[in-house]
Parts: C-alpha cells; sequence; structure tokens
C-alpha cells in the first residue's frame, strides 16, 4: 500500500517489508540457477552453498531494516517515562514515511499538548499563589488535623504572607507542627480551634483588642486529611460598622423622640386651651395618653440607657443550682451535664439578664424548645457557658455583626441582647464568643474567671 504524505513519497511497512523479502527470495533463486548451471552433477552442493549465500546477506539486510525501529522503540519508552516525570520537552523524528511516521507524529502532537497544558496550569498556578499570597485573609493548610479540648496537632503543609505575619513574624511556617506555632499564639485563637466550627474570637485587651473571625473546611487529599484554616482580621471592619450603626441609633433615636414628642406637645395644647375653656371633662383621657406616651418613650431610653450605662458588676458566691433554677423559671432549656460543685462568683442579676437573652435568642432562632441547651463547665481556672441550639445559625455577615451594639435581623429587635450579653461578660472579666454547629445550630460561649479578681486565659 503506497501513497502521498505531505509533498514525500509514502511508502507503507507492508509494502517495504514485501519488497524486501521478495528480493531477498528473488536473489536466492537467481544463486541457486548460477550454481545448478556450474555444478549441475552436486545438487546438495548447491543447496549448501546457496544458504551460505543468502543467508548472511537476509540477516544483514533485515537488521539495517529493524534496527532503527528498535531504536525508535527506545526513544519511545523514554520520552513515555520523561511525561510520567512531568517532563514533556522531548519529541522525536522518523525519517520515513510509513505507519510509523504517524505514530511519531501522534506522540509529537501529545507532547505539545501537554507542554501547553502544563505551561497553562503553571500559570494558573503562578496567579492563585500570587492572590492567595497578597490576600489579607490569613489561609493556613494543615495535614493530619485533629482537635481536642487543649490541644491542636498537625503539620503545615502552606501558609500565605499573612498568616506568616500573623503566627510568625513573617518566618516560613510549612513543615512546623501547628501546636508548636500556636504555643507563641493568643490564647482565643487555640481555645477557638479546639473549640471547633467557624466563629468569631478576640484577642488582646482594652484598646489592643483585635477580632478574628475563624472558618475552617476539611477535604481529603491522597488518603490524608487536610484542614483549610481561614483567619480573617475584622477590627477595622467592625470599627467602621459600629459609627455606621451609632449613626443608625441617633437615627432610630430621633424618630422616637419626634413619634413620642409631636402628639405630647399637642396633647398639652389642647388640654390648656380645654382649661382656658372650663371645658374639664376631657382632660383625665387627655392626661392618661400624655402619661402613656411619656412611660413609652421612659421605656424606649432606658432600653438604650441599660446598654449605655451599664454598672459595674458587684460579684458574689452564688450556687450554680440555685442559679440556674431560677433562670429555668423564666425561659425553658435543657440542663446538659452536671453543674460544678464550687459557686459561682457572679453579679447574679446581670449574669440572669445576659443568659435570659441567649436563651429567648436560641428560642427564636427556630430551634424545637426541646434541643435549646445549657452547659456549665469548670475548665482549668476558669468557666465556660455554653447556650446551644439547632435553629438555623447565622450567615458570615450576621456572625461577623452579631456582637455590634444595635444591629438586629429582626424586625421589630433593638440589637442589643447579644451586645448587652458581650458588655456583662467583658465586664466580668470574661468574653463570649459565637459559632455555628455541625449539623445546624449556634453556639454561643461564655468564658468567665472562675474566682473574683482573675482574667480569663
Amino acid at each position: 500500500m503506497s501513497g502521498m504524505k505531505g509533498t514525500g513519497f509514502r511508502l507503507s511497512l507492508v509494502t517495504r517489508w514485501s519488497a524486501l523479502v521478495g528480493t531477498l527470495l528473488a536473489l536466492g533463486m537467481l544463486i541457486a540457477l548460477g550454481l545448478d548451471h556450474l555444478f549441475p552433477e552436486h545438487p546438495v552442493l548447491v543447496f549448501f552453498a546457496c544458504l551460505a549465500a543468502i543467508v548472511p546477506i537476509a540477516i544483514i539486510t533485515i537488521r539495517s531494516q529493524i534496527q532503527p525501529i528498535l531504536s525508535l522503540f527506545r526513544a519511545l519508552e523514554g520520552t513515555v517515562a520523561s511525561y510520567r516525570d512531568g517532563d514533556f520537552s522531548f519529541s522525536l523524528h522518523w525519517p520515513q514515511n510509513d505507519e510509523l511516521a504517524d505514530l511519531i507524529a501522534a506522540h509529537n502532537d501529545l507532547g505539545q499538548v501537554l507542554r501547553e497544558q502544563r505551561l497553562g496550569l503553571v500559570q494558573r498556578e503562578l496567579l492563585l499563589d500570587t492572590m492567595v499570597q497578597n490576600t489579607p485573609v490569613a489561609m493556613l493548610l494543615v495535614t493530619d488535623f485533629a482537635t481536642n479540648t487543649a490541644t491542636s496537632a498537625g503539620t503545615i503543609v502552606y501558609a500565605n504572607l499573612a498568616a506568616r505575619q500573623l503566627l510568625s513574624e513573617g518566618r516560613k511556617l510549612e513543615g512546623h507542627g501547628l501546636g508548636d506555632i500556636l504555643e507563641t499564639a493568643a490564647p482565643a485563637l487555640k481555645e477557638a480551634l479546639a473549640r471547633g466550627g467557624d466563629g468569631l474570637f478576640t484577642a488582646g485587651e482594652s484598646e489592643e483588642e483585635e477580632v478574628y473571625h475563624l472558618a475552617r473546611s476539611s477535604f481529603t487529599l491522597n488518603g490524608r486529611r487536610h484542614e483549610l484554616l481561614l483567619l480573617r482580621h475584622l477590627t477595622t471592619e467592625l470599627r467602621r460598622q459600629e459609627v455606621q450603626t451609632w449613626k443608625k441609633v441617633i437615627r432610630v433615636i430621633s424618630h422616637e423622640l419626634n413619634n413620642s414628642l409631636a402628639p405630647l406637645a399637642s396633647l398639652a395644647h389642647s388640654g390648656a386651651e380645654l382649661v382656658r375653656r372650663g371645658q374639664t371633662e376631657r382632660l383625665p383621657q387627655i392626661l392618661q395618653t400624655i402619661g402613656e406616651r411619656t412611660r413609652h418613650l421612659e421605656t424606649f431610653i432606658l432600653g438604650y440607657a441599660r446598654f449605655a450605662k451599664l454598672p459595674t458588676p458587684r460579684l458574689d458566691a452564688v450556687p450554680w443550682r440555685v442559679f440556674v433554677d431560677r433562670l429555668a423559671d423564666q425561659v425553658p432549656f435543657r440542663l446538659s451535664g452536671d453543674l460544678p460543685q464550687e459557686p459561682a462568683w457572679i453579679d447574679a442579676a446581670q449574669m440572669e439578664q445576659a443568659l435570659l437573652n441567649l436563651l429567648k435568642n436560641a428560642h427564636e432562632s427556630g430551634s424545637k424548645p426541646g434541643d435549646v441547651e445549657l452547659q456549665v463547665r469548670r475548665v482549668q481556672e476558669a468557666l465556660r457557658i455554653d447556650v446551644l441550639d439547632r435553629g438555623a445559625g447565622m450567615s458570615d455577615t450576621v456572625l461577623t455583626n452579631a456582637l455590634v451594639p444595635f444591629y438586629s435581623t429582626k424586625r421589630s429587635g433593638t440589637g442589643l441582647g447579644l451586645a448587652l450579653a458581650r458588655e456583662i461578660a467583658e465586664a466580668h472579666g470574661g468574653r463570649i464568643s459565637l459559632s455555628n454547629r455541625d449539623g445546624g445550630g449556634l453556639a454561643v460561649t461564655l468564658i468567665l474567671p472562675a474566682l473574683p479578681g482573675t482574667q480569663t486565659p
């Protein structure tokens, strides 16, 4: 089978080898005829002489044809090994215009495709690495990650620039154990990692307080469990949000004051006119309306003032059973675990108000009443109070702003419940954190000193 490929004449392997075999046979026949003519009386001698002449010629000719093909196969084996090692820079050449030339052309085309894909992959990896390295979110990829209430184990396999600056003053983190790196980190970060799930935590104190959001996701790669940890610094955003919130509060208070003062002024004017005319029979109704509007305004102002002017807590030893029973008389919940034997050093009225707000929020989250839990534990030198529900949880946006004063997703909410709980916890020397639970729901955690005059770790 022959034909044309490109501009060269094409000879297939079948055609070329058929021609070679035919040529060797014809040559053998010619030699045999010539020897038979010279030695007609010795046919055996003619036969062996013919073999002695044709076999070496056939071997040399066939070897000369097979050797380049064997070299080509070895070259193909080498390039395949290079492809397996990720090196796609090799290409092959075959001088003949036959089926092997088609094979080599397909092989070279495959190499070209792999080179282009590798180049595109490298460029995408470079772009992704540039984006990851320059993002303000600290990113840690940890393998063989495990959590419990005390430690976090695992080896860091990737960390971007923000993570290095946050945890090791810019030094490389890859290859180090996460537990070793956390030895010098803020205790709040270690606690947030040990707690599990996503959530907010606060590091530092007073003016140096910094708020972070921890997000995490796990996956399996090459048979090993990996955990991706994202730490987002939210202090600047929260302060900006607080400014916007205070503006909103001023507008709300101004609106409420105007709504109350305008009717009061009108009612007072109407009462004065009735007195001037001597028509006093409607005065009790007018005064009653004025009293109702005044009490409404007083209740509204006191609600905001209670948050703005939280008194210093007066700490007393309060038995946990008495305190929890008093809470249960006001809002239903399920107590999980045993209560600590030692009494709580708290301002009972303030802490009761904080936990009532948290428990009511849990009931309003869409959780079944039986799924609202209260858990109190002694953890080293601190008390941990968890309010748990199985409601809808919080989106990242709501989780970020939930502790901001006057931020509320409820149509009639004041946005003071969680903020007041945070103020009460911090006034006791503790802190509060929020996190979505595995399986749905929200966990609100209060960390308080176990004894008066101490700070939580």
